[in-house]
């Protein structure tokens, strides 16, 4: 437990707060988000990384006024800035270079999420009036039952994984959930932890990034919590937490090779990395008993074994076949 101080009422926060967007081929969802991001009254400035998308993105951007030089968009507002990579790099990539760029432009504290979710309007200010924390965000909810929380998680001190947003505010404590916190989903990260544990690992390109943020974070000693009051929207992940084994836990199939591949990849360096090989060969085990019992297919314990092998001898490009 750590002491948490909250500013006194109407003091404005004089940290500078800037707003980091990873975008690929959403421009609706971009767009929405990005107008909701401009109605935020703290936030000083939006970066926008777009993974060189296709969907005419790159052209809204400079449309808009949206440059790496500054132009502000018409009719006044916060200013948004964009950066176009020259590939594509996924969430890894993006939040690397768009959290790396925050702080070059001078951000206290970065505010980072994805193009498909969007933020409660007063969620920024619910999350600013708790302070004392490194890595702290919202409550993610499903967009399309906000009573649901859109990624189950394990409460602290057991074992029980909660799957709805009463459950959340039964185990919250002082409306704090203290040590637990959805990355990269309207989280906050201050400068100082990111200037101690360095940038997220570009090279995992999608999946476990997030996860493996958080961990180095703890491992620092990052005062890291969930803000229960404090509210971010996104589509509901309804292919995460496949039931097996009868039921007793569950498995993050997907129906897509690439973010099979990449999970597969960087989950086992993840759990080698920071809970040590029981828990990795733990997680080999799970993948050989799903693919052969619960939901039996040799092709996706072939490509298993090769993103597994792929993340043990360090090789971060096998997921590149399956890009367009």
């Amino acid at each position: 437990m750590w002491a948490v101080t909250e500013p006194p009422t109407g003091v404005p926060d004089a940290r500078r707060i800037v707003a980091v967007v990873v975008t690929f081929n959403r421009l609706a969802l971009l767009q929405r988000l990005v107008a909701r991001l401009r109605e935020v009254p703290e936030v000083d400035e939006i970066l926008v990384l777009d993974n060189a998308s296709t969907d005419g993105t790159g052209d809204w951007l400079a449309s808009s006024g949206s440059t790496p030089e500054g132009v502000a968009t018409p009719g006044g507002g916060t200013r948004v800035l964009a950066r176009t990579l020259t590939h594509n790099r996924g969430g890894a990539g993006g939040f690397h270079d768009g959290l790396a760029w925050a702080l070059e432009r001078g951000a206290d504290l970065a505010w980072l999420m994805d193009d498909d979710g969007i933020p409660a309007r007063d969620c920024l200010a619910a999350l600013l009036e708790r302070d004392g924390f490194d890595f702290w965000g919202p409550a993610v909810l499903a967009e399309q039952d906000p009573s649901r929380l859109c990624f189950p998680i394990r409460l602290p001190g057991g074992t029980s994984v909660v799957h709805r947003m009463a459950e959340v505010e039964l185990a919250a404590r002082d409306g704090l959930v203290e040590d637990v916190v959805i990355p990269f989903n309207g989280v906050l990260v201050t400068r100082d932890l990111v200037e101690r544990i360095g940038l997220p690992r570009e090279e995992f390109f999608i999946w476990g990034d997030d996860v493996e943020y958080l961990w180095r974070a703890r491992r620092a000693g990052a005062r890291v919590a969930t803000v229960v009051g404090a509210h971010f929207l996104h589509p509901a992940t309804d292919d995460l937490g496949t039931p097996m084994m009868f039921g007793r836990t569950t498995y993050n199939h997907s129906p897509s090779d690439l973010k099979h591949y990449c999970m597969a990849r960087n989950n086992l360096l993840n759990l080698r990395d920071y809970h040590g090989w029981p828990h990795a060969l733990a997680f080999v085990a799970k993948t050989l008993w799903f693919y052969t019992l619960t939901r039996p297919s040799v092709a996706r314990l072939r490509l298993s074994a090769a993103a597994m092998g792929s993340g043990l001898r360090g090789d971060f490009t096998g997921h590149e076949r399956f890009l367009p």
